[in-house]
């Protein structure tokens, strides 16, 4: 164990989730606070309103975002619960500004992605404060028994989340955690953890960035190629293609082909998904 206690990978395995551990000191988070505000400029708005290209996989556009992805802190309490050949399968900005309306509806990360086996981890980074006031994630215990539940993309509005995919089935909502997260921190979860976020009632802006990882064995469902960064480790498997971290800002040409194979794996998906959870294949 390069982190985590055996105590803490079983609770791990036993919840599907794990928090708080620190990352990033002052003089870092700052870092990705102004990569932030230079991406922002050049985008010529908020993450939030552009489109959700912009918002998906920047760790194929922005060197800050990539170096983050392949913190030490970070990896090393990662590697702890997938092994030490670790992809970065993906990674999104979660932002909700100050006093708005953005919110999560109960969802499990796992239902779109089409990866097998269910192996992929999620470090959620709060560059601000994430606190229950600002709509902090909370998540259900899997109780040592995860599972893939119906989810529907409702397109709610004001939905953080590209379909608004929403868990079709009844839950105990009564014994929720609430992931409270300070600045530089972060939390982890894995991918059939049930989870979901509330509006930010706070007067500051949450800043939250997801990076899931997977190890290198895991394999793409989709009868295409797909895309992954090698974050530590070696890949042995050569499920994905491989792309080095971007070397300057704003080199579009990666990102396009990264992102594109992305959300033509996440359609695919979502029909996938709408078919076995049809009255006749239910759970298939």
């Amino acid at each position: 164990m390069k982190a985590l206690t055996p105590g803490e990978v079983e609770s791990y395995r036993h919840n599907g989730f794990l928090f708080p551990f620190p990352a990033l000191g002052e003089d870092e988070r700052a870092e990705c606070l102004a990569g932030l505000d230079r991406y922002e400029s050049w985008l010529g708005m908020p993450v939030p309103k552009a489109d959700l290209r912009w918002r998906t996989q920047p760790h194929a556009l922005l060197p800050w975002y990539a170096r983050l992805a392949r913190h030490p802190r970070i990896l090393d309490v990662v590697e702890d619960v997938i092994g030490p050949d670790i992809l970065v399968w993906t990674g999104t900005f979660f932002i909700k500004e100050a006093a708005s309306p953005t919110f999560a509806a109960w969802h499990q990360d796992a239902t779109y992605f089409g990866l097998t086996p269910y192996d992929q981890v999620t470090a959620w980074v709060a560059l601000t404060d994430a606190s229950e006031e600002a709509g902090c994630m909370e998540v259900l215990s899997a109780h040592g028994k995860p599972r893939q539940m119906y989810h529907a993309p409702l397109r709610l509005e004001n939905s953080i989340n590209r379909a608004g995919q929403t868990i079709m089935e009844p839950l105990e909502e009564n014994d929720a955690t609430t992931m409270q997260l300070e600045a530089g921190s972060f939390s982890l979860h894995h991918t059939l953890c049930v989870h979901r976020s509330a509006p930010n009632r706070a007067s500051h802006r949450r800043v939250g960035l997801g990076i899931n990882y997977i190890p290198a064995h895991v394999r793409p469902t989709a009868p295409f190629r797909m895309s992954a960064m090698l974050a530590r480790g070696t890949d042995r498997w050569g499920h994905f293609d491989l792309y080095d971290p971007p070397a300057t800002e704003f080199d579009t040409a990666r990102h396009d082909v990264v992102y594109d194979r992305y959300a033509e794996n996440y359609r695919e998906q979502v029909k996938r998904h709408e078919a076995a959870f049809t009255p006749e294949g239910a759970n298939a």
